[in-house]
Protein backbone atom coordinates (compact mmCIF):
# COMPACT_ATOMS: atom_id res chain seq x y z
CA UNK A 1 0.00 0.00 0.00
CA UNK A 2 1.31 3.61 -0.90
CA UNK A 3 0.07 6.25 1.49
CA UNK A 4 1.00 9.97 0.55
CA UNK A 5 0.78 12.90 2.79
CA UNK A 6 0.57 16.45 1.40
CA UNK A 7 0.51 19.23 4.55
CA UNK A 8 -0.76 22.24 2.39
CA UNK A 9 -1.74 24.11 5.59
CA UNK A 10 0.29 26.23 8.24
CA UNK A 11 -1.10 26.44 11.14
CA UNK A 12 -0.10 23.06 12.45
CA UNK A 13 2.81 21.22 11.99
CA UNK A 14 1.85 17.55 11.54
CA UNK A 15 5.02 15.76 13.24
CA UNK A 16 6.02 12.49 11.64
CA UNK A 17 4.98 10.65 14.82
CA UNK A 18 1.46 11.33 13.94
CA UNK A 19 1.64 10.52 10.19
CA UNK A 20 2.97 6.84 11.63
CA UNK A 21 -0.61 7.05 13.42
CA UNK A 22 -2.70 7.38 10.54
CA UNK A 23 -0.49 5.31 8.37
CA UNK A 24 -1.56 2.52 11.10
CA UNK A 25 -5.03 3.51 11.10
CA UNK A 26 -5.14 3.93 7.14
CA UNK A 27 -3.66 -0.17 6.77
CA UNK A 28 -5.96 -1.57 9.68
CA UNK A 29 -9.58 -0.26 7.23
CA UNK A 30 -8.05 -1.62 4.51
CA UNK A 31 -7.15 -4.81 6.14
CA UNK A 32 -10.76 -4.97 7.82
CA UNK A 33 -12.58 -4.62 4.17
CA UNK A 34 -9.90 -7.86 3.46
CA UNK A 35 -9.23 -5.69 0.37
CA UNK A 36 -5.84 -7.76 -0.73
CA UNK A 37 -5.04 -5.89 -4.04
CA UNK A 38 -2.30 -2.86 -3.68
CA UNK A 39 -3.63 0.21 -3.30
CA UNK A 40 -2.77 3.85 -3.00
CA UNK A 41 -4.05 6.78 -0.55
CA UNK A 42 -3.32 10.58 -0.81
CA UNK A 43 -4.20 12.19 2.70
CA UNK A 44 -4.09 16.36 2.32
CA UNK A 45 -4.03 18.65 5.43
CA UNK A 46 -5.78 22.29 4.13
CA UNK A 47 -7.05 25.16 5.79
CA UNK A 48 -10.58 25.87 5.68
CA UNK A 49 -10.42 28.11 3.05
CA UNK A 50 -9.00 25.35 0.65
CA UNK A 51 -11.82 22.83 2.11
CA UNK A 52 -14.56 24.99 1.86
CA UNK A 53 -13.64 25.89 -1.64
CA UNK A 54 -13.68 22.11 -2.56
CA UNK A 55 -17.18 22.06 -0.85
CA UNK A 56 -19.09 24.48 -2.60
CA UNK A 57 -17.55 23.00 -5.77
CA UNK A 58 -18.11 19.42 -5.30
CA UNK A 59 -20.87 19.49 -2.58
CA UNK A 60 -22.55 22.52 -3.23
CA UNK A 61 -22.09 23.36 0.14
CA UNK A 62 -20.33 27.01 0.92
CA UNK A 63 -18.95 26.28 4.23
CA UNK A 64 -15.71 24.73 5.19
CA UNK A 65 -16.17 21.28 6.57
CA UNK A 66 -13.94 18.70 8.42
CA UNK A 67 -13.45 16.05 5.90
CA UNK A 68 -13.97 15.68 2.13
CA UNK A 69 -13.39 12.09 0.31
CA UNK A 70 -12.79 11.61 -3.07
CA UNK A 71 -12.92 7.55 -4.34
CA UNK A 72 -11.53 7.42 -7.83
CA UNK A 73 -12.85 3.39 -8.39
CA UNK A 74 -15.63 1.57 -6.87
CA UNK A 75 -16.27 -0.96 -4.84
CA UNK A 76 -16.71 -3.52 -6.65
CA UNK A 77 -13.33 -2.90 -8.34
CA UNK A 78 -11.64 -3.55 -5.39
CA UNK A 79 -13.42 -7.34 -4.39
CA UNK A 80 -11.73 -8.93 -7.65
CA UNK A 81 -9.08 -9.66 -5.66
CA UNK A 82 -6.79 -9.31 -8.92
CA UNK A 83 -4.38 -6.38 -9.99
CA UNK A 84 -1.05 -6.03 -12.25
CA UNK A 85 -0.48 -2.67 -10.58
CA UNK A 86 -1.13 -0.40 -6.95
CA UNK A 87 -5.04 0.84 -7.79
CA UNK A 88 -5.78 4.45 -6.60
CA UNK A 89 -8.52 4.70 -4.32
CA UNK A 90 -8.46 8.23 -3.89
CA UNK A 91 -7.90 10.95 -2.08
CA UNK A 92 -9.19 12.08 1.70
CA UNK A 93 -9.41 16.47 2.30
CA UNK A 94 -8.61 17.48 6.30
CA UNK A 95 -9.07 20.94 7.37
CA UNK A 96 -6.41 21.58 9.85
CA UNK A 97 -8.65 24.15 11.59
CA UNK A 98 -11.90 22.06 12.03
CA UNK A 99 -9.58 18.97 13.75
CA UNK A 100 -8.59 21.27 16.33
CA UNK A 101 -12.09 23.10 16.59
CA UNK A 102 -13.94 19.72 16.41
CA UNK A 103 -10.90 18.41 19.44
CA UNK A 104 -11.75 21.34 21.72
CA UNK A 105 -15.64 21.23 20.86
CA UNK A 106 -15.83 17.44 21.52
CA UNK A 107 -13.29 17.32 24.32
CA UNK A 108 -10.47 14.97 23.23
CA UNK A 109 -6.82 14.96 21.71
CA UNK A 110 -5.90 16.58 17.95
CA UNK A 111 -4.54 12.70 17.38
CA UNK A 112 -7.79 11.45 18.21
CA UNK A 113 -9.87 13.53 15.99
CA UNK A 114 -7.48 13.62 13.48
CA UNK A 115 -7.45 9.56 13.08
CA UNK A 116 -10.93 9.49 13.29
CA UNK A 117 -11.18 11.65 10.59
CA UNK A 118 -9.14 9.87 8.48
CA UNK A 119 -10.38 6.63 9.01
CA UNK A 120 -14.00 7.97 8.41
CA UNK A 121 -12.72 9.22 5.03
CA UNK A 122 -11.32 5.68 4.53
CA UNK A 123 -14.16 3.81 4.44
CA UNK A 124 -16.03 6.29 2.48
CA UNK A 125 -12.90 5.70 -0.07
CA UNK A 126 -14.11 1.89 0.31
CA UNK A 127 -17.62 2.86 -0.41
CA UNK A 128 -19.64 3.27 2.49
CA UNK A 129 -21.71 6.38 3.99
CA UNK A 130 -23.85 7.67 6.35
CA UNK A 131 -26.63 8.74 4.12
CA UNK A 132 -29.40 6.60 6.07
CA UNK A 133 -29.31 5.38 9.59
CA UNK A 134 -28.60 1.84 8.84
CA UNK A 135 -25.68 2.78 6.33
CA UNK A 136 -24.76 5.32 9.23
CA UNK A 137 -24.75 2.65 11.97
CA UNK A 138 -22.18 0.38 9.94
CA UNK A 139 -19.80 2.63 8.73
CA UNK A 140 -20.16 3.73 12.34
CA UNK A 141 -19.28 0.22 13.75
CA UNK A 142 -16.18 -0.13 11.66
CA UNK A 143 -14.73 2.97 12.26
CA UNK A 144 -15.04 2.25 15.61
CA UNK A 145 -13.42 -0.72 15.35
CA UNK A 146 -10.52 0.54 13.76
CA UNK A 147 -9.99 3.09 16.63
CA UNK A 148 -10.34 0.40 18.77
CA UNK A 149 -7.65 -1.62 17.48
CA UNK A 150 -5.04 1.53 17.41
CA UNK A 151 -5.95 2.33 20.87
CA UNK A 152 -7.67 5.62 20.15
CA UNK A 153 -10.83 6.38 22.78
CA UNK A 154 -12.85 9.17 23.05
CA UNK A 155 -10.97 10.86 25.80
CA UNK A 156 -7.61 9.32 25.83
CA UNK A 157 -5.56 9.76 28.84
Amino acid sequence: MDIYFDNRQTQTEIANEILKHLEKAIYLAIEKENIKIPVEVSVSFVENKEIQELNKKYRKKDCPTDVLSFPLIDREQLEDGHAPFTIPLGDIIISIPKVIEQAKEYGHSFLRELIYLTVHGMFHLLGYDHINQEEKAIMRNKEEFVMKSINITKNPS
